[in-house]
């Protein structure tokens, strides 16, 4: 049936996504954005029913299954949650339920810092629209796991173990690593504290986040990748890259996950400190001169090879959902700006151009997302990330639509 429709080109399915997206109300190509994600992941389900582990991506013809330990493996539960929310299908539902339950055993692995990702969009999202007190207990022992990756001399949550081998394999001798992907870890613990009633949960939160802005951002609101720390000391060894073009660039996916975190904990905290550097953020990203007329990113703002450089999807899908939610935080005036870009990036998402066919791309939404570019892995791929986002940004986007006065 799949191998079909993805033949015929435009067909009733894809609906609005084959018109140019920008033509049509955005209420219109957010419903019919999930009529396709209805259409990939059940195609994806059956593709994956008898497959151990988690579909991560679809890259050289084959899909990318990946096991529990995986940081990107509580992706897809995620997403299967996501649909259950946005459409009441009770089928989405069962297979969350189902995909979740392979995620617990990350609650005790202390071999990473990835369990915010791994585990609050998995149990999170679970615990969220089920309330199931299962979940809660499987959360907050993977916070207590994570709070073990605390250096309070240092300020923050290690990173890599070290040595580090990179996926270009090159040996590190970084002592302590702290990569700005660790933001979005952060709240995991902030729920925790809420939920357990115990502070050290937030005040770990609270200090990697201040040690991240202290270390890890240019004066123009960029970051960098990675800062290495002195355990013993705290003190600054050297900051670097691991994923961008280059030490001093700025890594499109690095600078969406810093727009994100520091929106979600000024939510959390209410600290002006994060409010002010998420705006800093995005007015860096908004404003880029080397961003796309469609607002999708290439894979680093700094590639000698644009305007010939991968684009990145989950950059994208990622900020629109930060920007989603910055909006609510500010006046008036950048509210409008933060929605209207965000949507812009959801309308180019939503085009064919990033928006697969039902069958196409392995079952996944999204094409064109770069995962490692200097390793040449998972270049110009669907990432189970990028569509996990791309659906948060639209529940938020519509639910945001849902508050205005008239709807």
């Amino acid at each position: 049936m799949f191998s079909r429709l993805a033949g015929l080109g435009c067909t009733l399915l894809l609906g609005a996504a084959c018109l140019h997206a920008a033509e049509l109300p955005m209420n219109e190509v957010i419903a019919n954005d999930f009529r396709v994600a209805s259409e990939q992941y059940r195609y994806l389900l059956e593709q994956s029913r008898d497959v151990a582990g988690f579909p991560r991506s679809f890259e050289h013809g084959q899909r990318q299954m990946v096991d529990v330990k995986d940081w990107t493996a509580g992706f897809f539960p995620g997403s299967l949650w996501y649909l259950a929310e946005a459409t009441g299908a009770p089928q989405w539902r069962s297979a969350a339920i189902a995909y979740t339950a392979r995620m617990e055993a990350a609650k005790d692995d202390r071999s990473t810092h990835d369990l915010g990702f791994m585990l609050y969009s998995s149990y999170g999202n679970g615990l969220r629209l089920t309330g199931d007190p299962a979940y809660r207990k499987v959360l907050l022992t993977a916070a207590d796991t994570l709070s073990l990756r605390f250096n309070p001399v240092v300020g923050s949550i290690q990173s890599w173990n070290v040595p580090h081998r990179t996926l270009a394999g090159q040996r590190s001798d970084w002592t302590f690593p702290v990569i700005i992907d660790n933001m979005m870890n952060l709240e995991l613990l902030t729920w925790a504290s809420q939920a357990s009633g115990q502070r050290r949960y937030r005040d770990i939160a609270i200090a990697h986040a201040d040690t991240a802005l202290l270390h890890h951002f240019r004066p123009d609101g960029s970051s960098y990748h990675v800062v290495d720390y002195d355990p013993a000391t705290g003190r600054v060894h050297e900051r670097v890259t691991a994923q961008g073009y280059a030490d001093a660039s700025a890594w499109a996916r690095g600078q969406a996950w810093g727009l994100y975190g520091y929106t979600m904990m000024f939510r959390e905290t209410g600290r002006p400190a994060y409010l002010a550097q998420a705006q800093k953020i995005a007015a860096f990203i908004m404003h880029h001169p080397r961003l796309p007329a469609d607002k999708i990113p290439y894979w680093d703002y700094d590639d000698p090879a644009i305007p010939k450089a991968p684009r990145d999807a989950s950059a994208a899908a990622i900020t629109s959902s930060a920007l989603l939610e910055l909006r609510h935080f500010v006046d008036s005036d950048l509210a409008r700006q933060y929605s209207a870009f965000a949507e812009q990036q959801l309308r180019s998402l939503s085009s064919p151009e990033y928006l697969a066919a039902p069958g196409e791309n392995g079952g996944f939404l999204l094409k064109h997302a770069t995962g490692h570019q200097p390793a040449g892995h998972e270049i110009d791929v669907p990432l189970n990330y990028a569509d996990y986002y791309f659906l948060e940004a639209l529940l938020r986007d519509r639910a945001g639509a849902a508050a205005q006065p008239g709807h």
